[in-house]
């Protein structure tokens, strides 16, 4: 047996896995935009392709050399950093002032698409989970499993969706308003269901959930009262460096995250709620200087982030069993998603393209969907056989979207529905290059 790694030998296997990681994330996501597809869809395949049961299962001895066991910790710390960055600056962007004149349809639309989703996962995970228990989710399934379970399927991603209205021309459309803002909205209530829903997951944490919950509702009064004005005391001064201002914010949304992460919560959490506290400009809009480097830094290092998520599915526990409870959760997900953002949409007065337009492009999971699947493995919501089924799913839905929506908007040809009031686009977009409006996320699509 070979004795413990050398601390040379340590930082030399953690630059070249890092390389690796960067390099084929980043060319993966580029050949997926050339085949017309998202970006995060082609750097989650290459995550896959690295994980054990593709690079691991092919090769094994080159799997070992290249990911050693002693630098995991390294890459976990990696991912870790780049969620909290990629989520404060989500948190930043969130403004739900953006509702507007078309404030009723796009609740009515958020609310459904939530709703629907949620009930069928969970009512579909308590009818088979005789079926389900093959692949890790205990016979006896505990309110949290099956309330995460229907969460699974309302998530919504929000950075997909933005720019697939973006690449698709639908910025200005009533659609496409409807549709970012819905998921702006239904962003928030998943974050909040998602945060109850893991502080009763009986992970073993030291306090009883009634106490963390308590901490927690502390922590969220705290910071919503009292941190903007003192983040703009201190950081808003007049000749404050904005690189020491996103230095400074950035050690801020990490000490969030490890505070909600001491109360039982995952660090998402703490780093949305930084981002949601952090000061904008005085007109409202946001920090062109600070959001640009939390964009840079988030595309960056989200690869590292979608390799551990990659490296967490196991294909061998899926067994026949698996890829039908795939193909099931698939078409359940994408008919409830589209079939209730649809509905709704069409009793907020839209027409029934424009509200089969809304339900599509709500269909899209991606990154969001990602996050909240690892936070539930962490938890122990999910065991590795329904957490590669979710996976899967996630960048099925992702890649059915764009398909879909020119399946949809077809019968239209060129024309494009116009909002019939001067509400104009969400504010949280911003000019594009290409004439539309582009939300100022990272470049995840």
């Amino acid at each position: 047996m070979s004795g413990p790694m050398s601390p040379d030998a340590l930082i030399t296997h953690l630059v070249g896995a890092s390389a690796l990681i960067l390099v084929a994330a980043h060319a993966g996501g580029w050949a997926a935009r050339r085949l017309g597809q998202p970006y995060i869809t082609g750097q989650l395949v290459a995550g896959m392709a690295l994980g054990p049961s593709l690079l691991g299962g092919v090769a094994p001895g080159v799997y070992a050399r290249l990911f050693p066991k002693e630098i995991d910790p390294a890459l976990t710390g990696f991912a870790q950093f780049a969620l909290v960055v990629f989520l404060f600056a989500v948190g930043y962007e969130l403004d739900l002032k953006v509702l507007g004149d078309r404030a009723r349809t796009t609740v009515t639309v958020a609310l459904a698409s939530f709703a629907v989703p949620m009930a069928a996962g969970t009512g579909g995970a308590l009818l088979f989970r005789e079926q389900l228990s093959g692949l890790g989710m205990p016979r006896d399934p505990s309110p949290a499993v099956l309330v995460f379970a229907g969460l699974a399927l309302s998530i919504t991603a929000v950075p997909v969706l933005t720019a697939i209205v973006r690449e698709n021309g639908l910025a200005p459309t009533v659609p496409g308003v409807v549709a970012v803002s819905a998921a702006g909205l239904l962003d928030v209530v998943c974050w909040a269901v998602l945060a109850v829903t893991l502080l009763d997951s009986g992970d073993g944490h030291a306090l009883t959930w009634p106490w963390r919950l308590l901490l927690a509702a502390g922590f969220v009064v705290l910071m919503l009262l009292a941190a903007r004005p003192v983040l703009r005391r201190l950081l808003w001064r007049p000749g404050t460096s904005p690189a020491l201002r996103s230095a400074l914010l950035i050690g801020f949304a990490l000490a969030s995250a490890g505070v909600s992460h001491a109360v039982g919560l995952h660090v998402i959490f703490g780093a949305l709620l930084a981002g949601v506290v952090t000061p904008r400009e005085p007109d409202g809009t946001l920090d062109p200087d600070l959001l640009r480097p939390l964009n840079d830094v988030g595309s960056l290092l989200l690869p590292f982030f979608f390799v551990l998520s990659g490296r967490a599915v196991t294909l061998n526990t899926m067994g026949t069993a698996g890829w039908i409870a795939l193909l099931a959760v698939t078409v359940l997900a994408v008919l409830t998603k589209v079939g209730s953002g649809a509905a709704a949409a069409r009793l907020g007065g839209l027409g029934r393209q424009d509200a089969r337009t809304v339900g599509v492009l709500l269909s899209a999971r991606g990154l969001t969907e990602l996050i909240a699947l690892d936070a539930g493995l962490r938890a122990g919501l999910l065991g590795p056989g329904l957490y590669t089924v979710l996976v899967f799913m996630a960048l099925a839905t992702t890649l059915l979207t764009q398909p879909l929506l020119r399946l949809t908007r077809l019968p239209a040809g060129r024309e494009r529905s116009r909002p019939p009031y001067d509400a104009g686009p969400p504010r949280h977009l911003t000019p594009g290059q290409d004439g539309t409006r582009t939300a100022p996320v990272a470049d995840l699509s």
